[in-house]
């Protein structure tokens, strides 16, 4: 249904996961800039990086309410238009102080522009009756990875950081607008109470919310440490280090883009399932792995493995209750504070005993996938089916 609403709000919601991921990938290019420019030590530099997560996670349960008062299409317009524009603050930061709270700063409108846009992804989901979030997320990563050449080319180049960052503002602002005009106006049922400004996440969100984060640990895990990993243990050269995250970024990419056919024909639950079963077996390779290729591949398959997780975490909690917007907020705090998280815990781990060990604990977090993801089956509002007919049968039979 090409040019129907639900068409046209399809794909006007994947643009928006584009962009977002755009800026995204662009500001991860420009952080070695930072560094050199403010004179930071490499302890500084992790200090600042803190922010954007705590301001993300301080942040995003604003989002519900901004949504139940000005409705969801201008949400994710405003808070999208937002989220672009931040960009530039960063470059623009004289000293530490000053770029800690351009982080902050950073870090809430990514945040709320993240639960306003997946909260119409899960509407737009409901609507069309087939699975679609994990296509979606996987558009968020193509953003990504487009933002980030973009940015690789700017330095190639030699051009200022306050420039690129300022003009990739501007150019992804300015397609906000057109990216958000076929969005859904979802506006709350008469009657429906404002969510609160600041509140815990829901209880229907902790346990799926869990399971998000397992795989927010292997990936946060998998992002900082790869490169490091292969050359301190397996003795990858710094070429093969560093492609290394090209690979796991790759593969995550294509898994969600691919993610939403395995759902529709499996269903969620065992989707989740097998997607375990492969970062357990990715992360073993990782953990035992005798040389770089069997490094490389471990990190590969990781990926694939938890690519689909987090975007059918948010589409749980989207289906999970009465207020969708304050459920997946829920998920999302808890998703960003363990991506805050994950780095320091495995250097930490590292530290006391050893990056092998390390990675063990991810790969034991990658088997929770395998054992809890019935949670992502719960029973949702409608439009999607929770479970395949499979599923279905098996528990009507008892089993």
């Amino acid at each position: 249904m090409p040019s129907s609403p639900i068409g046209r709000a399809r794909r006007s919601v994947a643009l928006v996961f584009a962009l977002h991921g755009a800026v995204s990938g662009g500001f991860t290019t420009r952080i070695p800039w930072l560094r050199d420019q403010l004179d930071l030590s490499n302890g500084q530099l992790g200090l600042a990086l803190a922010f954007p997560a705590i301001g993300a996670s301080l942040a995003m349960p604003l989002a519900g309410r901004i949504m139940h008062r000005h409705g969801g299409r201008a949400a994710v317009r405003a808070l999208l238009a937002l989220w672009c524009a931040s960009l530039a603050l960063p470059a623009l930061s004289p000293h530490l102080a000053v770029l800690c709270a351009a982080f902050l700063l950073l870090g809430a409108a990514a945040g709320m522009a993240d639960v306003a846009m997946n909260a119409q992804g899960v509407e737009v989901e409901q609507r069309h009756g087939r699975s679609i979030m994990s296509g979606l997320h996987g558009m968020w990563s193509v953003g990504a990875l487009l933002g980030s050449a973009a940015g690789v080319g700017a330095v190639h180049l030699g051009l200022d950081a306050r420039i690129h960052l300022a003009l990739a503002a501007a150019v992804l602002a300015a397609a906000v607008p057109a990216a958000c005009r076929g969005l859904l106006d979802v506006r709350p049922a008469p009657g429906q109470e404002a969510p609160p400004r600041f509140a815990l996440p829901p209880r229907s969100a902790l346990l799926i919310g869990a399971v998000g984060m397992c795989a927010v640990l292997a990936e946060g895990a998998s992002m900082d440490w790869s490169g490091v990993y292969l050359r301190d243990v397996t003795g990858a050269s710094a070429t093969v280090a560093a492609a290394s995250y090209t690979a796991f970024a790759c593969t995550m990419a294509a898994a969600r883009l691919a993610g939403d056919a395995a759902v529709r024909r499996i269903g969620p639950v065992r989707t989740v399932r097998i997607s375990g079963v492969l970062a357990t077996v990715g992360g073993a390779l990782v953990v035992t792995a005798p040389g770089p290729v069997a490094g490389v591949a471990g990190f590969a398959l990781l990926g694939v493995g938890i690519a689909v997780v987090v975007p059918l975490a948010f589409a749980a909690a989207g289906h999970s209750g009465p207020a969708p917007g304050q459920a997946i907020a829920g998920v999302a705090t808890i998703t960003y504070t363990t991506g805050l998280a994950a780095p320091t815990v495995i250097g930490l781990l590292a530290e006391l005993v050893s990056l092998r060990a390390s990675f063990a604990l991810v790969t034991a977090a990658t088997a929770v996938l395998v054992l809890a993801a019935g949670v992502l089956g719960a029973p949702r509002r409608g439009g999607v089916v929770a479970q395949s007919a499979g599923e279905a049968r098996a528990e009507l039979r008892g089993g």
